[in-house]
């Protein structure tokens, strides 16, 4: 029945702000409707997960997470040290591929993986 997901969509402090940071920092084109289209490329999974109210894997106060799948997770961090965006959890490496985590400017934990076949 499920096709894939339609969008992700949530509230912001800051408009501008948070439009010019996933703007320069994950390089997302924010379109003059505050938004973009992501389109699947070959290769490219989307997770749907649940986690209980008090798995510490990202903040508890944090209701939703995000995680980008990059290209190259190395290229991905030294444009991120380029820019001068802070790594909150350095790279780790699980069997799932390799993963790091920034925060928004509204502090919110945002992953990026590299599903690198492992």
């Amino acid at each position: 029945m499920i096709k894939g997901f339609g969008g992700i969509f949530w509230r912001t402090k800051n408009l501008d702000a948070i439009k010019k940071w996933y703007s320069e920092v994950l390089k997302i084109e924010i379109e003059n409707w505050n938004g973009t289209i992501i389109k699947p490329h070959s290769g490219n999974e989307t997770i749907f997960s649940f986690f209980t109210e008090d798995d510490l894997y990202f903040p508890i106060e944090q209701q939703v997470m995000l995680n980008f799948q990059v290209y190259n997770l190395n290229e991905t961090i030294k444009h991120l040290e380029q820019i001068g965006v802070p790594l909150v959890k350095e790279k780790e490496t699980s069997e799932f591929g390799e993963f790091i985590w920034i925060k928004d400017p509204e502090g919110r934990l945002v992953e990026l993986w590299e599903n690198n076949g492992l």
